[in-house]
């Protein structure tokens, strides 16, 4: 999903203890960058943005858990442009990939779909991204299967529920300029559910 190109995948998949953390400096393999991708996925606006952001913040120094710092990455998040933040949001992988997932997104997305629901959600995916220019879909799966969140998207959308791999056409999209309000409130949503998601895998690692 991350349209800058490949960035790190995470060579960790337990967290560090969060004294690790406190002490951690900017580089991409130093503890704050390794827990912050494994929760958030790895992208270069993490790296470069939010992560020196968050080492500076007043507050940094008094997290005592990490669901605090997972706030405190939203709340960062939020203080970026628009483009940052919709930046931020691509390096997900996609609904129904496949392929170069992390292991975190491979178990959120689940195995087992059908081929047919695969192609409506790769569709799909290209029709969103026709209506909200520069976004990607990004929704808290919390253990729903493929299907379900392709007729979510399809509800989103405002089309009937169908397992057509071509329909309805891209050119029934009317795109949705950047810094439109209906795409600022999609946009909002996505950071939202990307929060809710790095809550998720902090409770999948048994941590808080």
């Amino acid at each position: 999903m991350d349209h800058m190109g490949p960035t790190l995948v995470p060579l960790i998949m337990s967290l560090p203890p969060l004294q690790q953390i406190l002490a951690s400096g900017t580089g991409e393999q130093d503890p704050l960058a390794q827990a912050l991708s494994l929760l958030f996925e790895p992208s270069p606006v993490l790296f470069h943005h939010i992560i020196p952001q968050i080492i500076s913040s007043s507050i940094f120094s008094f997290i005592t858990s990490y669901l605090a710092l997972i706030d405190l990455t939203v709340d960062t998040l939020n203080q970026c442009s628009d483009i940052r933040r919709a930046e931020f949001i691509a390096a997900h992988p996609r609904i129904g990939a496949t392929k170069n997932l992390s292991a975190l997104s491979s178990k959120e997305q689940g195995s087992t779909t059908t081929p047919d629901v695969i192609h409506r959600l790769a569709h799909l995916n290209a029709c969103y991204e026709r209506r909200y220019s520069g976004l990607c879909y990004i929704t808290f799966v919390n253990g729903r299967s493929r299907a379900a969140i392709a007729e979510e998207m399809e509800d989103k959308l405002g089309i009937e529920h169908s397992l057509s791999p071509d329909e309805p056409s891209l050119a029934a999209f009317v795109a949705i300029k950047e810094g439109d309000e209906l795409w600022k409130q999609e946009l909002d949503r996505a950071v939202r559910d990307v929060g809710r998601i790095a809550g998720s895998r902090l409770a999948a690692l048994k941590q808080t």
